[in-house]
């Protein structure tokens, strides 16, 4: 099956606005958990605007199923996830100023960048996950860095599904036959919502995880936090 990790990201947001500790970052990823959740996500950022340094780390002794780090693989980024050793480091190449990830890496122009990187990660026992649009020469790159796992960008797909399904499909499909055929594990992330997530795993052979936030979080408004996560996994099924 594959697994469900919620980003948190947008539960750091929140906190941030008013200052204090309301919501409890840390409690909402228990209860994450708790109602069935897979693993947890976050993408610290530099600057500190949603999640921070310090609730990686105590994120990091409570989670009890898969804690994912992403980020631009950075000083900062890079001294955080080998202080905590999560399950999995998903490398994403935004901008520190990005408003939120907006494309994948270039596996060719930035490899010995990523190989480097990739080395240290898995020496330190952590699996490794890049961040990679559905393009056949990305993959390929990706393959050659030693990296565990891609995960498929997909903002493109949730656009395009709106307009056509199959055609948003194709170009994940063939990547996701080749990323297979190259010994990588597949992930996905980024605008997958209980509307286009179903026909997403439909397609996709070994889909290991999906990491999504915004959308679930705002279903949860909605819903609540624990119908919706059983909503996601039913998607999955």
């Amino acid at each position: 099956m594959t697994k469900l990790s919620v980003n948190i990201n947008k539960i750091a947001t929140l906190r941030n606005s008013r200052g204090g500790n309301n919501p409890d970052l840390v409690q909402v990823a228990k209860d994450c958990e708790r109602f069935g959740a897979q693993g947890i996500t976050v993408h610290p950022r530099p600057d500190e605007r949603h999640v921070r340094f310090a609730d990686v780390h105590a994120l990091q002794e409570v989670v009890t199923t898969e804690l994912n780090i992403e980020g631009n693989p950075l000083h900062s980024y890079m001294d955080l996830v080998l202080a905590t050793k999560p399950t999995q480091a998903t490398l994403v190449p935004d901008a520190t100023d990005a408003l939120t990830s907006n494309a994948g890496w270039d596996t060719i122009k930035h490899q010995t960048y990523l190989t480097d990187i990739i080395a240290t990660l898995k020496k330190n026992g952590i699996r490794t996950s890049i961040f990679v649009d559905p393009v056949a020469e990305m993959i390929e790159g990706a393959a050659k860095t030693g990296t565990d796992r891609i995960e498929f960008y997909t903002e493109n797909y949730a656009k395009e599904f709106l307009k056509n399904p199959a055609q948003a499909i194709e170009p994940y499909k063939k990547c996701a036959v080749l990323a297979r055929y190259l010994g990588l594990g597949i992930n996905a992330g980024h605008d997958l919502d209980l509307k286009n997530l179903h026909y997403f795993h439909q397609n996709i052979p070994h889909l290991l995880e999906v990491s999504i936030g915004h959308a679930l979080i705002c279903d949860a408004l909605y819903y609540g936090l624990e119908n919706t996560i059983q909503l996601y996994l039913r998607q999955l099924k």
